[in-house]
């Protein structure tokens, strides 16, 4: 087996031929291209392998035409594999020799992740341009609520010096759900009220707290991990929870638009 491995780029990430993954795993293309065949409705273009054909095609056997790997002129369409892909075809097979190598793949082709991100205008394939330009929208967007959840966190953990408040922070937090439940309102409705007196703005999926009440102990911001299906670990999106105090305050505001909670009507 040649440990010289030809390094193969395309969409700005490390892939492989199928002849490649096959010398690695030690088995045939033909076999790595019947077990693709047999479950390619669990395999999603674009995440876990790349088709190419037409001009794609032949611009690739262009710039790889001094390699090996290139496929021959009757050839009108050629895999790559992204390591998400190399993972699958590894379960595919699920020898021991295929789970080894793909470790060793993990560790010392795709795990190299030197290659730069260029900006949407240095690429010319509009396609390309396009969904470059969506990414970073969606890198700017995650960017922003970082940052904003991250300004509130930092004011909420500001010390209180009063036991009032060390009492508060004692008790549950409290999701606005539950809070909008208690004036028969849905949480849509009252994070709506919020917003309009100027308590809270929505940055992403996430309500936070302007700048004036960010501070106050009103809420405990939250961010939650979980695993995706390849093991790696993600942020969910982050979670506003309301403190006794933010509670209590949401009543006074409502109450000074006369509005109570059903308990008090009943009462009334």
């Amino acid at each position: 087996m040649n440990d010289n491995l030809q390094v193969i780029e395309t969409n700005n990430q490390r892939v492989l031929t199928t002849a490649q993954i096959a010398e690695r795993y030690e088995t045939t293309e033909r076999r790595i291209s019947e077990n693709f065949n047999r479950n390619k409705e669990r395999y999603t273009e674009g995440k876990h392998y790349y088709c190419l054909t037409g001009d794609v095609l032949r611009e690739f056997k262009n710039d790889y035409a001094n390699c090996g790997f290139v496929p021959g002129a009757k050839v009108n369409a050629f895999y790559l594999w992204t390591e998400k892909g190399a993972l699958m075809l590894a379960k595919s097979l699920n020898t021991d020799k295929a789970w080894e190598a793909y470790e060793v793949l993990v560790d010392t082709y795709f795990s190299v992740h030197g290659l730069p991100q260029r900006d949407s205008y240095m690429i010319e394939d509009p396609v390309l341009r396009a969904q470059r330009w969506i990414e970073e929208q969606k890198e700017k967007q995650q960017l922003l609520t970082t940052v904003a959840v991250q300004n509130q966190q930092i004011a909420e953990l500001q010390p209180k010096a009063s036991y009032y408040d060390v009492v508060l922070n004692c008790k549950d937090l409290i999701s606005i759900g539950k809070i909008a439940k208690d004036y028969g309102w849905s949480a849509q409705k009252l994070n709506e009220y919020l917003h309009q007196h100027g308590v809270q703005y929505k940055q992403g999926k996430t309500w936070l707290l302007y700048q004036k009440y960010a501070g106050m102990g009103y809420t405990s911001t939250k961010t939650h991990t979980y695993h995706g299906d390849d093991g790696t670990e993600h942020a969910a999106d982050p979670h506003t929870y309301w403190t006794q105090k933010g509670r209590l305050f949401i009543y006074d505001l409502l109450k000074s638009d006369e509005i109570y909670p059903l308990i008090e009507r009943e009462a009334a």
